[in-house]
């Protein structure tokens, strides 16, 4: 049987897994997430939280979202239906490669899947009407700890496809430029970032 394959994005700490569908003339089975599989990448499993599910029209832009460390929240991002373009970015403030950003091709006729840990930014846009997007999160939705940069910030120039005229939610359109919320204070450190994921390859409790 065919192996899942896993590499690092441009982002460290960020991966993309090649998924292995089987499939006949009844359809398609996949395994979009294995545990084992991406703590064998990373060094830790994912602590598994909440589980999220949205639909989206061609065009809907969501991001770039984050959240503040610790915890944090990683996500694994799964497209069953649909295409959308998945983009993370480094906005952990001393990386090295901050403000770098990578980008994926999330198609349900390839599928394929995108692991980012705590601390980054992650965005999609949808290519497609009715684009699905299913992602397991580690910790649990908290709003007073949940910010954005935004997506159309010119200095992150992130690879927005110029055809797609996209849609904004009325939060994102206003969210600050990476510059502004690094002055802002908003954006976490890579300090916090390297002692949170210290902390989960030594087995210790995510979320708290």
């Amino acid at each position: 049987m065919p192996a899942v394959e896993i590499r690092e994005l441009a982002v460290p700490d960020t991966y993309v897994l090649d998924l292995v569908p089987h499939g006949d003339d009844r359809g398609r089975f996949t395994e979009w997430y294995r545990a084992d599989v991406l703590a064998a990448a990373t060094g830790w499993a994912l602590p598994l939280a909440q589980a999220n599910h949205s639909v989206s029209a061609r065009g809907v832009l969501r991001g770039v979202h984050f959240a503040l460390v610790p915890p944090g929240q990683a996500k694994y991002v799964y497209c069953p239906a649909g295409r959308v373009l998945d983009v993370v970015v480094d906005v952990r403030v001393g990386s090295p490669t901050f403000g770098v950003s990578d980008s994926v091709l999330l198609d349900a006729a390839e599928p394929r899947a995108v692991f980012l840990a705590e601390g980054l930014g992650h965005a999609f846009l949808a290519l497609e009407d009715g684009s699905s997007v299913t992602y397991l999160v580690s910790t649990g939705y908290s709003p007073g700890r949940e910010f954005g940069v935004s997506p159309l910030d010119p200095e992150l120039d992130l690879p927005w496809p110029a055809d797609v005229e996209v849609r904004l939610s009325d939060k994102d359109r206003a969210a600050p430029t990476l510059a502004e919320a690094r002055a802002q204070g908003t954006l976490p450190t890579m300090e916090q970032c390297t002692a949170r994921y210290a902390e989960l390859r030594a087995g210790g409790q995510a979320g708290v």
